[in-house]
């Protein structure tokens, strides 16, 4: 099929995209009708997205680049898909078409209580902004493209306004997001000023100053950063993504924030030719801080979506060191090995799209049948929610990286990267890597812990509450489509070379060079060496060997409980022979130990209320509450916040001072200022 196909095939799924939001909401007030319209129609748009995606990433060529030209260039509609886009654009659609599956069952307990057209109408149009992104032509689009995308995720976050929190987390991310996009409309004018170009593919900083290079730098990395939720930036991501439905929450947090991981790679990696040292450490630095930072704040969370918030920022973070040392071996004259951290990074963006979709689609049916986000109130569902418990677990192990799911294929990269960056450093750096390896590790064994409380809390033992007493399985099209996904995360791990040779197409464009012929394997396997073209570990085998050794075990303990009789005991009850859902373990107590050894970061802070009876020895009732604080928000964000509104205060007061005269005298001295600039732009 040519090239040229598959550009139609992607615009007609973005004309669908378009024409269905606005059916949606032509048919508000038919709700079923509106849903069906919304859902459907998103479905087969990512179905026409992912066939434009797969031919153009399988089929060698160049770029599909389509224009639609006017007089006033900023308004001009340009299309650019390349090996770069195209994937971005797999992962977009694919996402989407899982989750509108999960939709038509999901959206339905809104009907009942708002306007789920609108829902509808945002849902596909956010959708439909995020393929613009990562297929802009030229920056002006792209600006606008991305303005869409934040002001429709914005409405969505808000959906439910009505609640306090809702607010709060709706205005903390339009803020933050418009100082990420005004950070990269800094970095896109200081281009078009040295290069004097507007198209994406023409942008070349080759010639730019060194210094001018890193303001640009900076201004892209603090832009698309504040979209990715890297640490410090990440302040909105945690409110945004609890208060949003649970499907749109899948979304932001399985594609949306990858849409700055696009924009890293194409601008800093691409455009800015990723030419110095320091660019890559201090993006490496940057994702080793998130990676810990984000899993530790994850394991004092008890409301189960802002716990995988954090998880977003921590897998972010693993992202990033993947670019980064991607970069740091590009500098140093291995692009072998600048591919192979660049392929990790995706790959990586791959997984967590998937593996945080299935999460939060998970979480979504957990509040969908016992109406609470709160672990501390669930319990049991394994029993309730059977479907919903094992496609949970194939989430929680695939996040947790362990083999043979998805998330240990593209962690195991990322740390054969590391060790490749190690042997062809310079000593300074061979530091920073080695502790940013030693944080990985570290996140890793956290982000076990954290999805073990997260399971045995919720799934395992007794309900605690009615909310999880009275719990039943979702509808089928909710199990489907964490069903699908739960396959994927299973089967990337165990086929992952499928997915290293879509991203080979990616490797040629940017380095020249491509994996696949460099790594042992045959057929869909792939043995990962922890040097290239050295001996290494098979995920296929790894399946083979675990399946042997829970063969062997079981085969041993049958045989030494073959000749005992059956006994019936309760277990573990210490003696008080029937257990109480009040005497199992919380969450609160499986993570003190990690809070106490982070109290530096998260600054523990306890209540004890007690309700006397009479006497001291017999109390009526005791309340023990332990909450954390966020450091960066109480010495970072609250006191620029103080220091603005005091600010704007004082400012409105001189400024503001209701005398016509003062205000006559504003646009005389704009009109002499404006005149100024023109006679010297005039006379250069």
């Amino acid at each position: 099929m040519p090239e040229s196909a598959a550009a139609y095939i992607f615009l007609a799924c973005i004309f669908i995209l378009f024409i269905s939001a606005a059916a949606a909401l032509f048919f508000s007030s038919n709700k079923t009708i509106s849903r069906h319209i919304t859902y459907i129609s998103s479905i087969a748009a990512s179905l026409l997205g992912m066939s434009a995606s797969l031919i153009k990433l399988f089929e060698a060529g160049k770029p599909i680049l389509l224009e639609l030209k006017t007089n006033i260039e900023f308004l001009s509609v340009s299309f650019y898909i390349d090996s770069l886009s195209a994937f971005f654009i797999l992962i977009i659609t694919f996402l989407t078409l899982v989750v509108s599956l999960y939709s038509l069952g999901y959206v339905r307990h809104y009907e009942k209580k708002r306007n789920t057209a609108v829902l509808g109408s945002l849902y596909n149009l956010f959708t439909a902004s995020m393929l613009l992104v990562v297929s802009s032509g030229h920056i002006f689009f792209f600006l606008a493209a991305w303005e869409i995308m934040s002001l429709a995720s914005y409405f969505l976050v808000v959906y439910e306004n009505e609640k306090p929190e809702v607010q709060k987390a709706g205005i903390i991310y339009l803020v933050m997001t418009h100082v990420g996009t005004a950070f990269i409309t800094a970095a896109f004018a200081l281009l078009y000023k040295y290069t004097g170009q507007t198209g994406i593919s023409l942008l070349d900083a080759g010639d730019i100053p060194p210094s001018a290079k890193n303001i640009i730098f900076i201004c892209l990395l603090i832009g698309f950063g504040t979209k990715a939720g890297v640490i410090p930036l990440h302040i909105w991501l945690p409110y945004a993504h609890p208060a949003a439905p649970s499907n749109v929450s899948a979304l932001m947090s399985g594609v949306m924030i990858k849409t700055a991981v696009y924009g890293i790679v194409r601008f800093i990696i691409g455009s800015m030719s990723a030419d110095i040292l320091w660019w890559g450490t201090a993006i490496l630095i940057v994702g080793a801080v998130s990676t810990v930072l984000g899993v530790a704040y994850a394991l004092m969370e008890h409301n189960i979506k802002r716990l995988l918030a954090y998880h977003s920022i921590e897998n972010i973070g693993i992202i990033f060191m993947g670019i980064g040392l991607s970069i740091i071996a590009s500098v140093n004259g291995s692009p072998l090995m600048g591919a192979l951290a660049l392929t990790a990074a995706l790959f990586h963006t791959f997984n967590h799209s998937v593996f945080k979709g299935l999460l939060f689609l998970g979480a979504g049916a957990i509040h969908y049948s016992t109406g609470t986000k709160d672990i501390e109130k669930l319990g049991g569902l394994i029993k309730k929610m059977p479907y919903t418990s094992v496609f949970f677990l194939a989430g929680a192990l695939a996040i947790s990286a362990i083999p043979p799911f998805n998330g240990f294929i593209s962690e195991w990269l990322t740390y054969q990267s590391m060790l490749q960056n190690i042997a062809s450093s310079n000593n300074l750096l061979k530091l920073a890597v080695l502790a940013s390896a030693a944080l990985l590790a570290l996140a890793g064994a956290l982000a076990a812990y954290c999805f073990v409380k997260v399971y045995g809390i919720s799934f395992l033992g007794l309900p605690r509450t009615p909310h999880s007493e009275n719990a039943k399985e979702v509808p089928a099209s909710m199990l489907a489509g964490m069903g699908v996904l739960s396959f994927v995360c299973l089967a990337a791990g165990i086929f992952p070379l499928f997915m290293i040779k879509l991203l080979d197409a990616v490797n040629l464009q940017f380095f020249g060079t491509e994996l696949t012929g460099k790594l042992e394997g045959f057929s869909c396997f792939i043995s990962l060496p922890v040097t290239v073209g050295s001996s290494g570990i098979s995920p296929l085998g790894l399946v083979f060997l675990m399946a042997m050794i829970f063969s062997l075990l079981y085969f041993i303990v049958s045989s030494l409980t073959a000749k005992t009789g059956i006994r019936k005991y309760n277990t573990w009850d210490c003696g008080y022979g029937k257990l109480d859902s009040r005497m199992q373990y919380t969450a609160t107590g499986f993570s003190k130990p990690v809070r106490i050894v982070f109290r530096a970061i998260f600054r523990p802070q306890r209540e004890l209320k007690v309700e006397e009876g009479g006497s001291p020895y017999f109390i009526k009732s005791a309340e023990y509450k332990v909450s954390t604080q966020s450091v960066f928000e109480k010495y970072i964000y609250e006191p620029v916040v103080r220091f603005v509104f005091t600010f704007a205060r004082k400012a409105r007061y001189a400024v503001q001072t209701g005398s016509i005269h003062t205000y006559l005298l504003y646009i005389f001295a704009a009109i002499i200022l404006m005149l100024v600039y023109y006679v010297l732009t005039s006379s250069n």
